[in-house]
């Protein structure tokens, strides 16, 4: 559709944005695949580590409130900038503290700067792509989250066996200060970047939505608040991404105990989850974007998405009657690539219906809920599965933790089909 004409430097920053993310979930997961080790060096029962995985959540989700509205004010560059540095500090940190209470520390502050990746993104899209492409584009940046999911089996385990479960924290946390030299190189708003055509410029706005200088635009939460439309991405997220958040941090654990996987080896179990997840981002991602380009309404068409999402999930439910671990590995990656696309449309909802000013404060304020339901779920985890350990049928815990996944798409799906009946962009 002419397209190619107007230049692809939008898609460098997709790709900066992915690389971002992807480096946010290896940081975030080493913590996971390390837990049978951590669990011997510091005699941490499934409650501690149940209590480290909150206290990550808890401040993931305060770091949304500053970050969301931050990278409003301050914008996209330098809000995304001290996001990484804050959380890359974290993470190296981590190879440095003696205690249980030092690692909650260290996630702690981990899971504060983490929580500007997703404002800072969404917002980059909303900036550099028209609504047509912006599903896709959040996509593609989505799956770094399943890249990332990815490469921390194979990468973590190695270093393990190689060095120390202190060199997994240093080298990996590392890695975000190589990105940030790139970052600060290319990105920049379309309106004062020096590499973008003026045809390209003109596509990207081609939804007459103006572009809107940084600094001094952002709305009060307060106000925001009071919109339904920010109330789609909170019931969004709030009930689907505490089952993200058990797929990352339980999943390994989930195959060791049941199947007997080892952990101190490099996970091809673990590694194909993960790399179904990917497909899920990026065609969840494509799907919305296709039904518009067909003619459907935009928020038809991400709605459309969102229940066939929901669909895809429910057969997770019958994961407790696997025997085989391939076949738990079949049933989860449907349920967890199910996941990602439904995050790849979520966020792209936010642009869909909340001006660009506003976009990452209401990412902020989605994100801050679904880190609530995230940090008081592993709550429910730690003691559901230390009372069936305690029973010795530690499966039995998960069966009904499984079905908790099954049914939350459904829960959020119907909420979210009831408040936008009708529904129309805000104006501000």
């Amino acid at each position: 559709m002419g397209e190619t004409k107007t230049g692809n430097y939008r898609w460098t920053i997709c790709a900066l944005l992915f690389f971002a993310t992807t480096i946010n979930y290896i940081d975030r997961q080493v913590i996971g695949l390390l837990k049978p080790t951590l669990e011997k060096e510091f005699s941490w029962s499934e409650t501690d580590y149940g209590n480290i995985v909150m206290v990550f959540a808890a401040s993931y989700a305060f770091g949304y409130v500053i970050f969301g509205n931050f990278i409003d004010k301050i914008g996209t560059k330098l809000g995304y900038s001290i996001s990484i540095i804050i959380w890359s500090i974290a993470a190296m940190a981590h190879a440095l503290v003696k205690s249980t209470f030092g690692f909650g520390v260290v996630r702690g502050l981990l899971g504060f700067g983490e929580a500007g990746n997703f404002p800072a993104a969404v917002k980059a899209v909303a900036e550099w792509f028209p609504k047509k492409e912006r599903a896709l584009a959040t996509g593609i940046f989505n799956s770094g989250t399943s890249i990332g999911a990815v490469a921390a089996p194979i990468l973590v385990p190695w270093i393990l066996g190689a060095y120390g479960w202190q060199e997994a924290f240093l080298i990996t946390g590392a890695i975000g200060f190589i990105w940030l030299l790139f970052w600060w190189i290319y990105y920049e708003i379309p309106s004062r970047h020096k590499k973008i055509s003026q045809a390209e410029y003109s596509y990207i706005h081609s939804d007459h939505d103006p572009a809107t200088p940084e600094g001094t635009l952002a709305i009060p939460w307060s106000r925001l608040l009071g919109f339904r439309q920010t109330w789609v991405f909170i019931i969004g997220k709030i009930l689907t991404d505490p089952i993200w958040w058990f797929f990352l941090f339980w999943l390994p654990s989930y195959f060791s105990t049941t199947f007997n996987l080892d952990l101190t080896k490099p996970s091809m179990h673990l590694a194909v989850v993960y790399t179904a997840t990917t497909f899920g981002s990026i065609g969840g991602g494509y799907l919305s974007s296709y039904l518009i380009k067909r003619g459907w309404p935009v928020l038809k068409a991400r709605k459309a998405t969102l229940l066939l999402v929901a669909f895809a999930v429910l057969p997770i439910i019958l994961a407790r009657y696997a025997t085989n671990i391939w076949v738990a590995v079949a049933i989860i990656s449907i349920a967890a690539a199910a996941h990602q696309a439904w995050s790849a449309n979520i966020f792209t909802v936010v642009s869909d219906i909340i001006p660009k000013r506003a976009v990452s404060s209401v990412v902020g304020i989605g994100g801050m809920a679904g880190s609530i339901g995230s940090t008081l779920f592993p709550l429910l985890v730690g003691s559901l599965l230390d009372y069936y350990k305690a029973a010795g049928n530690i499966g039995a815990g998960y069966n009904i933790l499984f079905i908790i996944c099954g049914l939350a798409y459904f829960v959020a799906w119907f909420i979210i089909h009831l408040l936008t009946s009708r529904m129309k962009p805000i104006a501000l």
